[in-house]
């Protein structure tokens, strides 16, 4: 090689990336040309901070080691590049075996999309939970074909380019001598067969699009913008591949009444005075608070509900509701909070 950067920067050819860096830093700070402005100590940072560049990128690394230098002259000793039409990837590939996991023919099958439903609940379905039946556009198996993406009575046929192996091996000339590489084959795309005959209705694609229904449970105590996951309920994939997942947004429309605030219910209610236990006949202010242990939202998560509370406004022409009592009566009825 024309340069020896190794030795420019005085590190071994095993040195670490931060070994690489530690004595460029020391070198610079020796010879930057704001320090040191004589002209053989700028060229002696140039060099320096070429090898630098070098050695410090991974891939500039392991193609100095091969043998060239990124950095000399076309035609020069060393020089970079492996020919006309040789890419630097493919020496990667021939010694280190770059790709070699995906090495072979591809299956057609592959996972499908997922997809996400948005379900609309009242507030008592959010708290007591619900059952729902959904109509979803998603892609299913092809029915004639079943997946094979081939027409009626036919089958895929193996490639005549790769015979199978769904890749091409090239021969290549290069400073090492003759190097061999592998492609994903141009004949088949890899898959090691081909379909002459594609299926008339999913033209090849393995699975058509539908609409189909389908039953979900919603579990109680969920809130406004929930996700929950039905595995392997998504679509179809291509070539009849397994299906993704099916994601339920839950939205929680308004209340007339209520209002919820993380597990526990609130409402303002209007009354007129003149009760013997209006609070305001009692002396109390304006306003008065009600709280009932037990009747609110369930959780969803631990065993027992939230607190329903009341906001009482004491009103002389107010209108009368007939929620007054909605604290007490109607959600007394629902199993308090267990004690853990």
């Amino acid at each position: 090689m024309a340069n020896d950067y190794y030795a420019t920067l005085g590190v071994s050819r095993d040195a670490s990336p931060d070994d690489i860096k530690k004595a460029y830093r020391r070198l610079a700070r020796e010879l930057h040309p704001d320090v040191n402005p004589d002209v053989r100590t700028q060229e002696r940072f140039k060099e320096i901070t070429q090898a630098y560049e070098v050695l410090s990128d991974a891939e500039k690394r392991q193609m100095y080691d091969l043998g060239a230098d990124p950095f000399a002259r076309p035609g020069a000793p060393g020089a970079g590049g492996f020919g006309a039409g040789f890419p630097f990837s493919d020496i990667m590939d021939a010694f280190f075996g770059a790709g070699a996991a995906s090495r072979g023919p591809r299956s057609r099958a592959r996972r499908g999309r997922n997809a996400t439903v948005r379900v609309d609940l009242d507030l008592s379905e959010c708290a007591f939970g619900a059952t729902r039946d959904l109509a979803v556009d998603t892609a299913v198996v092809c029915p004639t074909c079943s997946g094979e993406g081939t027409a009626p009575g036919t089958h895929p046929e193996t490639c005549d380019v790769c015979g199978g192996r769904g890749e091409v091996s090239h021969v290549t000339r290069s400073f090492l001598g003759q190097v061999m590489t592998s492609r994903p084959c141009p004949a088949c795309g890899g898959f090691g067969t081909v379909i002459r005959r594609p299926c008339p209705e999913c033209d090849a694609d393995g699975r058509v699009r539908t609409r189909r229904s389908i039953k979900v449970r919603i579990p109680a105590g969920v809130e406004d913008g929930t996700h929950i996951q039905l595995a392997g309920e998504g679509e179809i994939g291509p070539g009849g591949g397994p299906p993704g997942d099916l994601f339920l947004e839950i939205v929680q429309r308004p209340h007339p009444i209520f209002e919820r605030q993380a597990d526990d219910l609130h409402c303002t209610v209007l009354l007129r005075p003149g009760r013997p236990d209006h609070p305001c006949d009692r002396g109390n202010a304006d306003q008065a608070r009600r709280r009932a242990g037990g009747p609110g939202q369930a959780t969803g998560q631990a065993p027992g509900r939230g607190d329903a509370a009341g906001q009482v406004r004491a009103r002389p022409a107010g209108l009368l509701l007939q929620a007054a009592g909605c604290l007490q009566r109607p959600l007394s009825r629902i199993p308090a909070r267990r004690s853990s």
